[in-house]
């Protein structure tokens, strides 16, 4: 069997020069958006519309799935001061790591990567961890793709200047109530 690869995004910059490679690559690659965590709701959309448009510059298929915060706040409720690679980003990849490949499984995908782990400010093993969690309830295969050795950070620097991809300060999550 081909492999019909779905690729979780966080958001342009991170996903940027992976894109870019497997569109190079002419890969059956879709890329897909959940990410529930992002806060407020105004952010969430800034960040999927430049994903959305970073997928159409290399004509790869855009894939948004709900957006279900209040689900997000359930699951993380009580880790609201858990710092950055903490607990609460190792329910928070696994929720969406899990949603992505129960939908992959439902629509013929054979396998699931991410860019979850490309920022430096994320834990690449932990994601690979939630991953691996994930991949097994659900029994579709996780492959890991390298987004920061190899040229892949340079080349990502690179692609945001020359795209004026939006750029965030932040992660998304925002565990506590918006005042």
């Amino acid at each position: 069997m081909n492999e019909k690869l779905l690729l979780l995004s966080c958001c342009a910059p991170c996903s940027c020069a992976v894109i870019e490679k497997l569109a190079r690559e002419g890969r059956a690659a879709a890329v897909v958006f959940y990410n529930p965590n992002i806060r407020p709701l105004a952010e969430y959309r800034r960040r999927c519309d430049e994903n959305k448009r970073l997928c159409e510059i290399y004509g790869l298929p855009f894939i948004e799935l709900e957006y279900n915060n209040s689900r997000w706040c359930e699951l993380t409720a009580g880790l609201e001061n858990e710092p950055e690679r903490g607990r609460r980003c190792d329910i928070c990849f696994y929720m969406r790591l899990k949603r992505v490949m129960e939908y992959a499984a439902a629509n013929g995908y054979t396998a699931v990567a991410s860019v979850l782990g490309v920022s430096r400010y994320k834990d690449l093993e932990q994601v690979n961890r939630a991953a691996g969690a994930a991949s097994a309830a659900v029994g579709i295969p996780y492959l890991e793709i390298e987004g920061r050795k190899g040229g892949m950070q340079d080349r990502r620097a690179e692609l945001i200047k020359q795209l004026e991809l939006y750029n965030q300060t932040y992660c998304g999550c925002k565990p506590r109530p918006e005042n």
